[in-house]
């Protein structure tokens, strides 16, 4: 079983249940299309964290797959901080935090 290397960059937010509705559309139809559109993700995967959060809110996971962890530093460099300029709109509203991912195989039933 051989796999190709994938790096995906995963983005875990928390977002306060009062902006959730504006903010979950505002991911959909701007900000994940943005971070597609830098050329340095081939996907996003977009999922709820099925978890009672104990600070509230709601809990989403987005993963960003990208094919090298070149790749991963240069959006890092060139977008990261311009994209995540985007998300003033929801300042104090949010928290987030990012993880890392290295594909080490993957299994069909």
């Amino acid at each position: 079983m051989t796999i190709k290397t994938m790096y995906i960059y995963n983005v875990t937010i928390n977002v306060e249940e009062i902006i959730h509705d504006q903010w979950l559309d505002w991911m959909q139809q701007e900000y994940i299309p943005a971070m597609l559109a830098t050329g340095k993700f081939s996907k996003a995967l977009l999922t709820k964290v099925i978890v009672e959060e104990e600070m509230g809110g709601v809990t989403y996971s987005v993963q960003y797959t990208t094919d090298s962890k070149a790749t991963l530093q240069r959006y890092e460099q060139e977008d990261a901080e311009q994209l995540y300029q985007k998300s003033n709109r929801f300042a104090g509203q949010f928290l987030s935090f990012t993880t890392e991912l290295k594909t080490i195989s993957e299994q069909e039933a």
